[in-house]
C-alpha cells in the first residue's frame, strides 16, 4: 500500500456570511482608580458575591476615595427583552470609569 502526499482538502467556513461589524479593541485601561467610579458586575453564581466583596475591600483600602457601584445580573431573567431592566442597567452604567466582572463558577 502506498501513501500519497498529494491529498487536497477544501476548507469551508461554517458561517453563512461575514459579520459586517468591524472588530475593535477594549477600552484603554484607567491609569489610577483614585476618585473613580468602579462598577462591580456579577452574576448570581455562588462564588461571584464573595469574590467581589474581596475586590471591593481591597479597592477601598487602596483607593479610599473611589466609589463602588455593584450590579447583580440574573441570568435567564429575560433582561434583554425587558425595557425596565434595560433602563436600570443603562442607568447603572452612567459615569462608570472602570468595570470589574465576576462570573462565579
Amino acid at each position: 500500500m502506498s501513501i500519497s502526499n498529494n491529498t487536497l482538502y477544501e476548507v469551508m467556513n461554517p458561517w453563512p456570511e461575514v459579520d459586517p461589524i468591524p472588530l475593535k479593541g477594549i477600552a484603554p485601561r484607567v491609569k489610577d482608580l483614585s476618585g473613580k467610579k468602579i462598577g462591580l458586575f456579577r452574576n448570581s453564581k455562588r462564588a461571584a458575591r464573595p469574590s467581589l466583596a474581596v475586590v471591593e475591600n481591597r479597592l477601598k483600602a487602596r483607593f479610599p476615595d473611589c466609589e463602588i457601584k455593584p450590579y447583580a445580573f440574573m441570568p435567564n431573567a429575560g433582561i434583554a427583552e425587558n425595557e425596565e431592566w434595560i433602563s436600570k442597567f443603562e442607568e447603572w452604567l452612567q459615569g462608570i470609569d472602570a468595570l470589574i466582572l465576576a462570573y462565579g463558577d
